[in-house]
């Protein structure tokens, strides 16, 4: 069966996403559209990737889906708790279980992909860093948008123009892959600049096809995650955060990487008076639970996986650090960390809930926008 053009399916979407635009409750936005890597994944790697890997198969999706469905945790992620407090249904992702692009996307679509970098990937691999994973950095995710929604301008101005745009955190893959090529996080600094560059030229170009709200995230505070901390391996104590267990050096660097990106948004902010530029803090709102672990329920600890003994978790690039063949806690809702790398949704559901209603937005998230009840019981 031959497969429908692309000016088809551009139209398909254009038309279906229009109809639609009336049914949101929250009188805020007419649908989500997403980017960024697995923390925001909701299903493209999984029907792109040609390798069988963990995050495909149970228990990923196990505490609320009860399945597997791509994402990378045990749960719900960032996108579908803002989704939900904003009366909108779980943003789908652009590709099939065949790889083909979906035609029935209802409101919104996401089109981030576990493992995107911000660069391209042709600059890795120039640098010598090389990965199997299908290639869906940020600009191939820009390009998907383009060719599925933008071929018609005005009515890709129209739709994402009521949209909430989600840019959702992309650099840390982008340094890890770095990092695998045995570079210290000095080295490593050197990216930065060049990381954000490539976030804020997507941001950019998305303003100009029409984008009025731009929701964008920055770095999680990744020296607290358990692959990277046994990857370190550093015997040095004071390499050590005294309160967390955190690495201070991995996490100076999201925080370098933050500072640069609010700096660069401010510029843009500049030139488009008219857009809202909101900045997603998910690294202090990731703090707070790191700092406390136990007053916000992570009796288990912050700095252990759910998912297999950390003490066993190994680096294989192929899974973005992970090999896991081992078992699940007992309750995942007692950890900030699903599997080394990723956390669980219990610690999504905190982050998502600080940036709606608490105060780690720049500017502060509409209130208005947002269902305070529903989705955070």
């Amino acid at each position: 069966m031959a497969r429908p053009s692309s000016s088809f399916i551009s139209f398909f979407i254009i038309l279906h996403l229009l109809l639609n635009c009336n049914l949101n409750a929250n009188g805020c936005y007419t649908s989500i559209i997403g980017f960024g890597d697995s923390l925001f994944d909701t299903g493209n790697l999984k029907h792109l990737s040609q390798f069988s890997l963990p995050f495909f198969y149970l228990p990923y999706g196990e505490t609320f889906f009860h399945k597997s469905t791509g994402r990378a945790s045990n749960g719900r992620l960032m996108i579908d708790f803002i989704a939900d407090s904003l009366k909108l249904p779980f943003v789908p992702p652009f590709f099939d279980d065949n790889g083909n692009e979906k035609m029935e996307l209802g409101q919104g679509v996401n089109y981030a992909v576990i493992g995107a970098t911000a660069m391209d990937y042709s600059i890795h691999k120039a640098t010598g860093v090389h990965s199997i994973l299908t290639d869906g950095s940020l600009r191939v995710q820009l390009e998907w948008f383009k060719e599925s929604i933008c071929a018609n301008v005005s009515d890709c101005s129209h739709l994402i123009g009521d949209s909430l745009i989600i840019m959702g955190e992309t650099g840390l893959n982008d340094y890890l892959k770095a990092f695998s090529g045995a570079k210290s996080i000095d080295e490593i600094k050197i990216y930065v600049p060049f990381v954000v560059e490539a976030i804020i030229s997507v941001i950019n170009e998305v303003l100009e096809l029409g984008a009025k709200t731009i929701l964008v995230s920055g770095e999680l505070p990744a020296g607290c995650f358990p692959t990277i901390l046994k990857l370190s391996n550093e015997s040095d104590k004071t390499n050590y955060d005294n309160v967390t267990g955190c690495l201070i050096k991995s996490n100076k660097l999201a925080e370098y990487h933050n500072e640069l990106l609010v700096k660069e948004l401010n510029k843009i902010r500049e030139l488009y008076p008219d857009a809202n530029l909101i900045y997603a803090d998910i690294y202090n709102a990731a703090m707070q639970f790191y700092r406390s672990p136990k007053e916000y329920g992570f009796t288990s600890g912050a700095l252990k996986a759910c998912l297999g003994n950390t003490q066993e978790l190994r680096y294989n690039d192929s899974v973005l650090g992970l090999d896991i063949s081992l078992t699940t806690c007992d309750d995942p809702d007692t950890y900030v960390s699903w599997d080394g790398m990723h956390l669980t949704e219990a610690a999504y559901k905190i982050i998502s809930k600080s940036l709606l209603q608490g105060p780690y937005t720049v500017p502060q998230f509409n209130s208005s926008c947002v269902d305070g009840l529903s989705s955070f019981m």
